[in-house]
């Protein structure tokens, strides 16, 4: 019995395919297979295990995997960049199952089978956090250092303290809804309600951290908290649409990024994983709207005073970036010299969006600004001093508000508007716009990094 490779070999050139011209034809397939099958084609069992099973680089990449899960990235992402480093470190066979919350890890090799499986427990990651994970990733991916030492490096970046002291992260929370105000209803009278709004949701954020039981009620305790005051205190000051107001104060529990990468796992094809993720997000804004509902039935309806307030100059929106990018680098403990960084990446986002609403549709805009901002992104990243890919990726997207509008539209179904329906099927919209920018943006940066390392390895 022949295997596979030595049918190809004994092959009999004299037969008949066509005349002369088939067998050239088939001599080229042949050529090809047998290229093919050195360069990687499937091979027999015996031949593909050549290794004992090393437990540490199992552990290795479970550890990784799970941080980058809590990183929030996407699941086709984490599996690609896990098989990546496994591959330098071993030619065993390694299975490798992903889910938002889940990972199994299956490595065999001489001896037998070594699996492990891990789940999340939701660690919340700071931007100084996973910027480190990253370049750990990174670092693994060149199969160099030891598998013992990067668990026990990841293991001293998920303990490691935050770069601002507590109190900063509720100034941080306070200036980035005041850039968020200023980007999404920059109205004069509005001003000081985004400053009191984002100041007591950062509070609150930070009472949240030291009770644990606070925790899962937080979206709804924030919201309700916000509604009562905007209607009791703030309704004269707001001028029209006050829902908007609530917002900016609100942004931190926004799954914005949730839904665009539940919609870039669905068009991948991890339906589990990102209808999961949808199901989540989902689940976020409506904890959300359930306190704005609570709070308007305690203190009434969010009611129009129908101030006569005009909107700031066109300067509003390019002087939110710099609101947003100081707020973010001190809320999210962005690591050290990423403040220009940041802000550059949203004034690039900024122009895209804008480009992208006048050359499709508002609703579409969140297209162009997420195929700009995926390869630039992983340009910059490129430079020494710049923070990673994902932490310059992450304000811009924000900025691109899918999980805002949602937002709008939910609460304006809880108000019983007309214009919710209207407001959902935009965001939906939006959410796959921004989903179908970003797979295009990875596909073309992809494209690009392999052409260039095939030009360089034909020099």
């Amino acid at each position: 019995m022949h295997t596979m490779g030595e049918g190809i070999d004994d092959a009999d050139d004299s037969a008949d395919v066509g005349g002369v011209d088939g067998r050239d034809a088939w001599g080229r397939t042949q050529g090809f297979l047998r290229t093919w099958w050195a360069q990687g084609g499937p091979r027999p069992r015996s031949q593909r295990v050549v290794e004992s099973v090393d437990p540490a680089l199992v552990t290795m990449l479970r550890v990784l995997g799970m941080a980058m899960l809590d990183a929030g990235e996407a699941t086709n992402d984490v599996k690609n960049r896990l098989h990546e480093i496994a591959a330098a470190y071993s030619s065993n066979p390694i299975r490798i199952v992903v889910l938002p919350t889940v990972l199994i890890i299956q490595a065999e090799g001489e001896g037998g089978i070594a699996t492990e499986v891990d789940e999340s427990i939701g660690r919340p990651l700071r931007l100084d956090q996973e910027a480190a994970i990253t370049r750990l990733a990174d670092e693994a991916r060149t199969g160099e250092p030891d598998p013992l030492d990067v668990s026990r490096r990841l293991l001293e970046i998920l303990v490691s303290r935050p770069r601002f002291r507590s109190w900063s992260r509720v100034v941080g929370h306070t200036v980035l809804t005041f850039g968020f105000g200023l980007a999404l209803n920059p109205r004069l009278s509005a001003l000081p309600a985004y400053v009191i709004l984002g100041a007591l949701v950062g509070f609150i954020l930070l009472i949240g951290q030291r009770v644990a039981t606070m925790r899962t009620a937080m979206p709804v305790i924030a919201a309700f908290t916000v509604t009562v005051i905007t209607n009791a205190f703030l309704a004269d000051a707001v001028g029209a649409q006050p829902i908007k107001v609530l917002t900016p104060a609100l942004v931190s529990f926004l799954p914005g990024m949730t839904l665009t990468i539940a919609a870039v796992e669905l068009t991948n094809r991890q339906i589990i994983a990102g209808a999961s993720r949808l199901v989540y997000g989902a689940a976020q804004l409506t904890l959300l709207v359930f306190g704005v509902v609570m709070g308007i039935a305690v203190a009434g309806e969010l009611v129009d005073p129908s101030i006569d307030a005009d909107q700031l100059g066109w300067w509003a929106p390019w002087a939110a970036i710099a609101f947003v990018a100081v707020g973010f680098v001190l809320f999210q403990s962005a690591p050290k010299g990423s403040l220009v960084w940041v802000a550059l990446m949203l004034l690039i986002s900024t122009i895209a969006q804008r480009f992208g609403s006048a050359l499709l549709t508002p609703d579409l805009s969140g297209f162009v600004g997420a195929l700009v901002i995926v390869p630039v992104s992983r340009a910059l990243a490129r430079v020494k001093s710049a923070p990673p890919a994902n932490v310059l990726a992450l304000p811009a997207f924000l900025l691109l508000v899918p999980g805002a509008l949602g937002f709008l539209g939910l609460s304006a179904a809880a108000e019983g508007s007309t214009q919710s329906v209207e407001a959902l099927v935009q965001v939906v919209l939006s959410m796959f716009g921004i989903a179908l920018g970003m797979v295009l943006g990875s596909g073309v940066t992809r494209d690009i990094s392999t052409a260039r390392n095939t030009w360089q390895q034909s020099l």
